[in-house]
C-alpha cells in the first residue's frame, strides 16, 4: 500500500515522503495512529495544502523533546528490589519499572521508550539505559539498583 508520511517513521521514511508499505502496518498502526493516510489524489493535494503547517509542528516537537532530554541526559534514579545476599535479584528491573519512576520524577515516558540493550536488570548496581524521547533524541540515563533484603 502506497502512503503519505504525515510525521517521521523510523526505518520507513520522512515527513512527507510517499512510501509503499505492507497493508497491515499502513491499516493497522501507521493510519490510526495519525501518522500515515493512503496516498491518494484528494490526500496528496489535502497533503501539499498543510504541509508548512505539519512541518512547524514536528519542529516545535522535536525542539521540546531536545530541551526534556537535555533536563534528562546523565540523571540517575534510585530503584529498590527483593535481593539475594549474591547481589541478584528476585525478579528483574524492566522499562515498565524504570518508566514509572521516570514518571515518579516528573518525566513523561512510556515503557516503549525506555531502551534496555541487555535486557531486563538482573543485578544490583548501576546500569546505563536509553530513553528515545522522539526519533532523533535518545538520551543515556544511569539507573542505580539497591537491593532489599526479603
Amino acid at each position: 500500500m502506497q502512503i503519505i508520511l504525515l510525521d517521521e517513521v523510523l526505518n520507513v521514511g520522512k515527513l512527507g515522503e510517499i512510501v509503499k508499505v505492507k497493508d497491515g502496518y499502513a491499516r493497522n498502526f501507521l493510519i490510526p495512529k495519525g501518522r500515515a493516510r493512503r496516498a491518494t489524489a484528494a490526500n496528496k493535494a489535502e497533503f501539499e495544502a498543510k504541509r508548512v503547517e505539519l512541518e512547524k509542528a514536528a519542529a516545535a516537537k522535536l525542539a521540546e523533546m531536545q530541551a526534556e532530554g537535555e533536563k534528562l541526559a546523565g540523571k540517575t534514579f534510585k530503584l529498590t528490589q527483593k535481593a539475594g545476599v549474591d547481589g541478584r535479584l528476585f525478579g528483574s528491573v524492566t522499562n515498565s519499572d524504570i518508566a514509572e519512576e521516570l514518571g515518579k520524577q516528573g518525566f513523561k515516558v512510556a515503557k516503549s521508550q525506555v531502551r534496555m540493550p541487555n535486557g531486563p536488570i538482573k543485578v544490583i548496581g548501576d546500569s546505563t539505559v536509553a530513553v528515545a524521547l522522539h526519533t532523533h533524541v535518545v538520551v543515556d540515563i544511569t539507573v542505580t539498583v539497591y537491593g532489599e533484603t526479603a
